[in-house]
């Protein structure tokens, strides 16, 4: 394995990994050793008993080594997978691969890694060790760059495989050592800042050295069981605190021998904190624990409030909880979710199952998440819309948690599917637009009865299908809900049937006939008075007339869209409309407004992290480089390009109309800079990481002048420096008169001023001139004015 730090000391590296948020003790021997171990191996699996510390020793390795895989340094979380079918999917989504392509996840990973040195983290790996096995072996023999580094607690035995038993911490072999001598023992030191977390002035002393040495040793040096151990010092003295531990230990020496004694022993520790907790408390406890992936508050007062609770007493108990370390407090955003453990997740469902009650709270599970749907499709054209879009990826573990009770009950089957047609738009905006079908099919399998949802579903299921490019699935999906929708007269069926056989169309090549089905999905929307689909079909109504060259139609039809947005506070369909006025604005030749068209609606997409709207967003600024000459900068973003769309898995994604345009702008820029150059700008652009992507592309980090002299230097590397005088202007009448105000020694805010447009859109003409020109700053320009002046060039195209 060799190290890669040359030339990305400035750049993030790709990957993710989770933030520590406590201080990581000891193991240096251990972490020297997985190291080593990964030099020689290519799939190391951490062993040990749950609650040793393996993810800990996992994710300190990776971090120390993230800058030795260019291909980044992933992080999966398999505690929660309860489907070990699914396990190839969840390894996409970890690994934030932006695939939306009809291919088997496996195939995606793959495709993915092929050419990555990446290392991958599969994390609690016990409860799936054939599936995990199958995967890291199938990825290995076809990733030669592949590191797979595993926590379990056994073996996943397979060829290959190094395995590496992690041991509980270090524990003085004396309880009469020096306190400074006691420092050097993990076990120690892990209590030790622990406890100081508790109480900052906690020490060991002279004191309570021995009684500190003893407790490390009776909780066996585990490393879960000393931090829940320390908690306690809020409410005892060390003393007591030993005392407390001598007495649960000896209630287990007669325990089941069927399992590990060191399990036994964390078992004893769950049971005392358990014990610790009120009535309430414990019963809080085990509620929770239906939840995947967290909670937020609402979420505890309406899943776990009554039969004993009280809805007003759920804010006290779960801070009880947080206080007692059974729930992890975390920060998303502007609010604060609660995790579990997940051994302590497991303890919770095991006593939630001695009361009899999991099927009752999973069901309220179930349903608290089910409405959370409905309310999400009610919400999503509004102002909350970006809300509901962060929550439902939030709670996405959740959400497949319930749609997994549902389809697990063959009666509540029908509820599965309204979920999961419910979810539309979080399948499509989540990065989950394999999963979203996985789950619509299986809906529509169990529930093969003609009704409305079945109607509804098989409408979206075909929208997922056009968006992945499976066109032989959409047609069948489409032609049978439509006939759904002329037996049972479902109007809203009909509409969208209508948009989506529109999109195919397109995709065939025949705009005549998408627009007689873009223009009656947009009849039937008004008349239902819908603005989800209203705004659907204008949007797509305006792409097709702008492709038949009827730009008066295209721009009327999306103002008429950017009013229903507008009206309704929206923001997802409005940045898909002002991408499709860009492409448009584009073709007409007005450069400047179709890149702040464009610009606009990439801002939006990316905070919403919309593949499908950046890659197109992405494309259209391409195309406007090239237009504007500045060539190097479109390699650039074609290069970005290549690597959005093998993410999304699909060119141009539900846009396939529009690839003739990238083809051209391929073509042309390839012919302006020559093959060589060109293809070392594209591979700059493949380069870059997706964050460094959208800042190239939306110029941040650069101001003003400063962004147009180096788009210029860009320029100018091959196109010398500028058209010799007398040549004929290659700018527009706007640009020529900003050229001329610039030769007059006016600073972009009195151009501005003077002109009443912005200073951006100013900054933005300077550019497009500097590039065009090939130069690299102001005062190129104003020589260049003077020599046209000269030469009696005065007007500009």
């Amino acid at each position: 394995m060799t190290a890669v730090t040359a030339g990305i000391s400035n750049r993030r590296q790709p990957g993710r990994l989770p933030a520590e948020v406590t201080s990581f003790v000891g193991r240096r021997h251990e972490v020297a050793e997985v190291k080593q171990l990964l030099c020689g191996s290519r799939t190391v699996t951490l062993t040990g008993v749950g609650g040793v510390g393996k993810t800990r020793l996992a994710l300190r390795v990776a971090a120390d080594l993230s800058r030795d895989f260019r291909g980044g340094v992933w992080f999966v979380e398999l505690a929660g997978v309860e489907t070990p079918e699914l396990l190839p999917q969840i390894v996409v989504e970890a690994l934030e691969i932006r695939d939306h392509s009809a291919s088997p996840p496996m195939d995606v990973l793959v495709r993915h890694l092929r050419d990555r040195q990446a290392l991958v983290i599969l994390d609690n790996c016990e409860h799936l060790v054939h599936e995990c096995a199958v995967l890291a072996e199938t990825l290995l023999r076809a990733v030669p760059e592949l590191r797979i580094l595993a926590t379990s607690r056994e073996p996943l035995n397979f060829v290959g495989e190094q395995t590496l038993p992690v041991p509980t911490l270090e524990l003085p072999g004396s309880d009469r050592l020096p306190p400074e001598s006691l420092a050097r023992y993990d076990a120690v030191r892990l209590f030790t800042e622990r406890a100081k977390a508790v109480l900052p002035a906690f020490e060991v002393t002279a004191d309570n050295r021995d009684v500190v040495t003893r407790i490390c040793r009776r909780l066996d040096g585990l490393p879960l069981a000393i931090e829940l151990a320390a908690v306690r010092l809020r409410a005892l003295s060390v003393h007591q605190l030993l005392d407390r531990l001598d007495d649960r230990f000896r209630l287990l020496t007669a325990g089941s021998r069927a399992v590990l004694p060191r399990q036994r022993t964390l078992r004893a520790l769950i049971d005392w904190s358990h014990s610790l907790c009120s009535e309430q408390e414990r019963l809080m406890w085990a509620r929770v624990s239906v939840f995947a992936g967290g909670l937020d508050l609402d979420a505890a007062e309406a899943v776990c409030a009554g039969d004993g609770i009280a809805r007003e007493e759920v804010l006290d108990l779960v801070c009880g909880l947080v206080d007692k370390s059974i729930l992890l407090r975390e920060e998303h955003g502007s609010r604060v979710r609660y995790r579990l453990l997940e051994i302590i997740r497991q303890y919770g469902l095991e006593r939630l199952a001695e009361h009899g009650q999991v099927e009752t709270f999973q069901r309220r599970h179930r349903d608290y998440y089910r409405e959370m749907a409905t309310q999400a499709r009610e919400q999503i054209f509004g102002p909350a819309q970006v809300a509901w879009f962060a929550r439902l990826r939030v709670e996405h573990a959740n959400l497949h948690t319930a749609l997994e009770h549902c389809f697990a009950h063959p009666e509540e089957a029908e509820t599965g599917l309204t979920m999961a047609a419910d979810l539309l738009y979080h399948w499509i905006t989540g990065h989950s637009l394999g999963e979203g079908r996985r789950w619509l099919e299986r809906g529509l399998a169990a529930c093969p009865g003609p009704s409305e949802i079945r109607a509804r579903a098989l409408w979206a299921t075909g929208w997922l299908a056009v968006i992945q490019a499976d066109l032989p699935a959409a047609r069948e999906l489409l032609a049978e809900s439509r006939a759904l929708g002329e037996r049972l007269g479902l109007d809203p069926v009909l509409a969208y049937v209508a948009l989506y056989n529109g999109m195919i169309a397109m995709f065939d090549g025949d705009t005549e006939r998408a627009i007689a089905c873009y223009e009656e999905a947009l009849e039937r929307h008004r008349a239902t008075g819908d603005p989800v689909g209203t705004a659907l079909a204008l949007i797509r109504l305006s792409l097709a007339y702008s492709f038949r060259g009827d730009s008066q139609a295209a721009i009327a039809l999306g103002d008429e869209c950017l009013a229903v947005a507008d009206a309704h506070g929206e923001g997802w369909h409005k940045a898909y409309m002002m991408m499709a006025l860009g492409v448009d604005v584009w073709r007409q030749g007005d450069l400047v407004r179709a890149t702040e068209l464009e610009t606009h609606s990439l801002r939006f997409n990316r905070t919403v992290d919309d593949p499908l709207g950046v890659g197109v967003n992405l494309e259209v600024l391409a195309w406007i480089a090239a237009a504007e000459g500045r060539h190097e900068r479109a390699a650039r973003l074609l290069g970005i390009l290549d690597t959005v769309w093998q993410a999304v898995g699909a060119p141009l994604s539900g846009y396939g109309h529009l690839a003739h345009y990238h083809d051209e702008c391929v073509r042309l820029t390839r012919k302006a800079l020559g093959a060589a150059a060109f293809d070392t700008a594209f591979e700059q652009g493949v380069r870059l990481s997706y964050d460094e992507a959208l800042a190239y592309a939306l110029r941040e980090g650069e101001e003003g002048d400063d962004a147009a002299a180096r788009d210029g230097a860009a320029a100018g590397s091959t196109a010398g420096e500028g058209p010799p005088a007398g040549a004929s202007a290659p700018l527009t009448r706007r640009e020529m008169e900003v050229a001329r105000l610039v030769a007059q020694g006016m600073t972009s805010k009195e151009i501005a001023a003077g002109l009443v447009i912005s200073q951006r859109t100013v900054e933005s003409h300077i550019e497009h001139i500097l590039g065009k020109l090939g130069f690299h700053s102001r005062s190129q320009i104003a020589v260049w004015v003077g020599e046209q002046a000269d030469a009696g060039e005065g007007g500009g195209q």
